[in-house]
């Protein structure tokens, strides 16, 4: 497989989203996802030692699925922003995402005030990947690369997290709109900070 994962962790991983999908983490058990998946729960622990590490990898699948595929060379700082803006969107609309939200607010609150998981470290050393490669060309504002792209998180995160309480204000068009101008506003060459 092109992701390095085998069939059967994929299936696991596949039944752990329906599961988690129907039930919400807390009420889903390493039994449950076994179950759907067909095997006996002795396989999944071959795999992951215990369901907790199975929705985290779950998790980092998903939101890993999210990242841009091309090779991160924006033909403006226009197109640079519109991936971002574009990844933040479907981070946004995954059906997970949602499921989290409404049913396990604890984790997500854990992994904005605590703790930096694997997919926001991904996430993050694309992005300054990204802020490099535009910065060589003149589409960015000078500065360290990997704290802009700390920065990006933080904006894109909160703004993802919270985009349901601002529904009524910031419909999805608008949501991705304004979270273009403020992209565009902290990366531009004309945003330099004097120190």
């Amino acid at each position: 497989m092109a992701d390095g994962a085998s069939d059967t962790e994929t299936a696991i991983l596949d039944a752990a989203l329906a599961e988690v999908l129907a039930h919400g983490i807390r009420r889903t058990t390493a039994s449950d996802i076994a179950r759907r998946c067909g095997i006996a729960r002795q396989t999944l622990y071959r795999y992951w030692p215990d369901a907790q590490a199975v929705f985290a990898a779950l998790i980092t699948r998903e939101l890993l699925a999210a990242l841009p595929v091309d090779d991160g060379e924006s033909a403006d700082l226009g197109g640079l922003v519109e991936v971002l803006v574009e990844t933040a969107d479907r981070v946004r609309r995954l059906a997970l995402v949602d499921r989290l939200r409404d049913t396990d607010p604890e984790l997500f609150a854990r992994y904005i005030l605590s703790r930096l998981g694997t997919s926001q470290r991904a996430i993050h050393a694309e992005t300054a990947r990204r802020l490099s490669a535009a910065q060589r060309r003149g589409l960015v504002r000078a500065g360290d690369p990997a704290q802009q792209a700390a920065m990006v998180l933080l904006i894109t995160q909160s703004a993802v997290q919270s985009a349901p309480l601002v529904a009524e204000w910031l419909p999805a068009e608008a949501w991705r709109a304004e979270l273009a101008h403020a992209l565009r506003g902290y990366l531009g060459p004309g945003g330099e900070v004097s120190r």
